[in-house]
């Protein structure tokens, strides 16, 4: 049989209907058709295919051979019908973009954001994994990474530039005239030992501080400038918002130290629209600190 004669669907449902209820009548009632139509659907597809299908038994019908046949192949092709239909109505989840992102740039910069994407698209599963330095997509199944780039890049990987590093002293407004006359101590982090030194360089009108502390990381100095605990060299990135709250001033503002921070991701593997929507979230969000 070519496929052009292959009988109505509607004749092989109502066939199977009847199969599956036992009688014309219940089969009737489940398509919510008259007995009549369900028994011209099924006489006519007897007549098509030129096979007896049902047969007489008391007041009901039963399958011939022939159209327990038929039948069986029918009921699988139903089911199978209706769990593809299933399948396909019912959108499937997209995969979380990783994000994997410096410690100290994600707890000052980049979560005190979040909620705002997450607010405007709720649809977008972010998943944060904090890590500086070397990485592995495949390995960290990591979607887009932010980094400092200090370190050299696979050539399969795109970095699109996000901002400058930008440093500065930041401190309460209680420790400004300290700050202003030498008497302060100088936090710094143990991951960049030289930020005062290169600092002071560039701005050579400052005065040195009278003491040097050293701290585990950037976020351990941000939070004791906050607590009034010396004058941090910091990252504009990790004190604009501290910055915005007003908790930290900046008086000589911040000089650019010839790094900068970008967007990583395999540059031979196209991005989601759910990574890329997260990519541009992430420019526009550079876009203002470098604005700001």
């Amino acid at each position: 049989m070519k496929r052009r004669d292959i009988p109505s669907l509607d004749d092989l449902r109502a066939f199977e209907a009847v199969g599956r209820l036992g009688s014309v009548r219940a089969a009737a009632d489940d398509l919510a058709l008259t007995h009549g139509a369900v028994s011209r659907r099924v006489s006519k597809l007897s007549e098509d295919i030129r096979v007896s299908l049902l047969e007489p038994v008391g007041r009901g019908v039963k399958l011939t051979s022939e159209g327990e046949k038929l039948f069986a192949l029918m009921q699988g092709f139903f089911e199978d019908l209706a769990d593809t239909l299933e399948e396909i109505r019912t959108p499937i989840p997209s995969p979380p973009v990783l994000l994997s992102c410096e410690r100290s740039v994600a707890m000052h910069w980049l979560i005190p954001h979040l909620s705002q994407f997450q607010d405007a698209r709720p649809d977008i599963e972010i998943n944060l994994s904090v890590g500086g330095g070397h990485f592995d997509f495949k390995r960290d199944g990591i979607t887009l990474a932010l980094r400092r780039m200090d370190f050299s890049v696979d050539p399969r990987w795109k970095v699109e530039p996000l901002f400058e590093e930008e440093m500065g002293p930041v401190m309460t407004e209680k420790q400004r005239e300290l700050f202003e006359q030498g008497d302060y101590v100088a936090l710094s982090s143990k991951t960049r030992p030289d930020a005062w030194r290169d600092w002071l360089a560039l701005c050579p009108d400052a005065k040195p501080p009278r003491e040097y502390r050293f701290l585990d990381h950037h976020f351990l100095m941000v939070e004791s400038a906050v607590n009034g605990l010396g004058v941090a060299i910091c990252p504009k990135v990790l004190a604009i918002n501290e910055l915005k709250k007003q908790r930290l001033v900046s008086p000589l503002g911040f000089a650019k130290d010839g790094s900068y921070y970008g967007l990583l991701y395999e540059s031979n593997k196209p991005l989601s629209s759910e990574a890329a929507e997260v990519k541009r979230w992430l420019k526009s969000l550079g876009k203002s600190l470098r604005d700001g």
